[in-house]
């Protein structure tokens, strides 16, 4: 009885670190992959044309003498700005290495449980 469950907790561990480790690496180089191809395209933010559009209409306002509808312009420009900053390429890969780091001290940590319930069940079992 006791070795069945000894087997049966082992084999549960063991099938939930093999699915922790292929679901990290499997993050891993996605991420990597994901960051290469934005790097590679090019560096300008997503919302670049948004903000191209809104200079545009500002100096189109300006022409025209419109200062109420040019200030309501450069209010939403701000606003642009400000959500469309991107993390500058090394901030990303360091987040993502701190991220991963993270997960392999979550991983290393359930295997050092595991291991120590199998050290205190075969010390159980007289094994």
């Amino acid at each position: 009885m006791l070795r069945a469950r000894f087997s049966l907790a082992l084999s549960g561990i063991y099938m939930l670190l093999r699915r922790c480790c292929a679901w990290a690496i499997a993050m891993a180089l996605s991420g990597s992959a994901i960051a290469q191809s934005t790097n590679k395209v090019d560096n300008k933010p997503p919302c670049s044309a948004e903000k191209a559009e809104v200079e545009r209409r500002m100096e189109l306002a300006r022409s025209k003498g419109q200062m109420l509808l040019r200030r309501q312009l450069a209010d939403q420009l701000a606003t642009l700005e400000s959500g469309c900053q991107l993390l500058p390429a090394d901030q990303g890969r360091l987040a993502n290495i701190e991220r991963l780091e993270k997960e392999v001290r979550t991983l290393k940590a359930a295997l050092e449980t595991a291991e120590e319930q199998l050290r205190r069940l075969k010390s159980e079992g007289g094994g």
